[in-house]
């Protein structure tokens, strides 16, 4: 029989990697605590070191404001476009009662 996967969160990785480099738990001990692979563990550490300076990054305001721009943006077209569908809908229940009832 083969066992469910477990999916672990972005926060228990980290503590599970936290706990190896600064608890000097060993990678054996972990991995058999959490019931995962070594060769998961080490991707995961890799994946820290790789994607560990996006933490140091320095985000200006701009960005930020340029962001929020463009999530305003698309939620006011979301929104009409679901005028437009609603619009549309209702044309065609009309439309569909007028031809039914004919």
């Amino acid at each position: 029989m083969s066992e469910n996967r477990k999916h672990f969160a972005a926060t228990e990785k980290m503590a599970i990697l936290r706990r190896h480099l600064l608890g000097q738990v060993p990678v054996s001990e972990l991995c058999d605590e959490y019931r995962i692979h070594p060769t998961l563990f080490y991707r995961w550490q890799k994946q820290l070191f790789e994607n560990g300076a996006a933490a140091f990054e320095y985000h200006s305001k701009g960005a930020q404001d340029a962001a929020t721009k463009k999530l305003s943006s698309l939620e006011e077209k979301l929104a009409r476009k679901n005028e437009v569908l609603s619009e549309l809908m209702e044309e065609y229940v009309k439309l569909k009662k007028a031809l039914g009832d004919a």
